[in-house]
């Protein structure tokens, strides 16, 4: 396995400090083991965060804190684990109760919510290699990927919703896209506290200062 804490020439993102291709989760030690535990974490709290719910209303998809998990299992994961920690949710979600609601089953990925699923790895991944890149390091920037790649999810989830539920285009985006803008943007501003904040957290205790 390759060491994604080796050196680079810069990072791509400004605010970045240290190694461009470093997520938070290589401050932590081990290697194959923290990383079997890592992807198995992200999906954890992908399951649990689905357990926090709202149905909207009219409309087939509820709103959760799952994307909020997404987005953070993404950047602190990077690219790779990141994705794989979505994609284990979506396989251990096959035989037990862990999507929105306590749900599970093919019938689940098959119907309504299964683009948003499939999403969720999309997401993660984009999420973490901007992350790889120093993107999780400032606020502004931070909410900005957060919010692009929790967009990510709807390009995928409201053409499988219309395909699910025949409808028109304008009522596929409204129930599966526009019922859920605020709080995207609620979860991106959140998450781009989050991070830049687990940083500072992380280099006082690597320098002690």
């Amino acid at each position: 396995m390759s060491n994604l804490s080796n050196p680079v020439l810069s990072p791509a993102f400004p605010g970045a400090q240290g190694p461009a291709s470093r997520v938070l989760a290589d401050a932590l030690p081990g290697d194959r083991v923290r990383d079997v535990l890592l992807v198995f974490g992200g999906a954890g709290l992908t399951a649990l965060a689905a357990q926090i719910t709202i149905h909207i209303p009219g409309s087939p998809v509820p709103v959760t804190a799952q994307t909020l998990a997404v987005v953070l299992a993404g950047s602190a994961l990077g690219t790779w684990r990141g994705a794989a920690s979505q994609l284990l949710y979506v396989l251990l979600g096959l035989f037990l109760p862990i999507y929105a609601g306590g749900a599970s089953g093919g019938s689940v990925v098959w119907g309504a919510n299964g683009g948003y699923l499939v999403g969720f790895v999309v997401a993660a991944a984009l999420i973490g290699w901007a992350s790889e890149h120093g993107a999780d390091r400032r606020l502004v920037i931070g909410v900005a990927m957060f919010a692009l790649g929790q967009l990510a999810i709807y390009i995928i989830g409201v053409p499988w919703l219309k395909v699910s539920y025949p409808m028109p285009w304008g009522t596929a985006i409204h129930d599966g896209f526009t019922n859920f803008i605020f709080s995207g943007i609620v979860k991106a501003i959140l998450a781009a506290i989050c991070m830049p904040t687990a940083w500072r957290i992380e280099r006082r205790v690597r320098t002690g200062r």
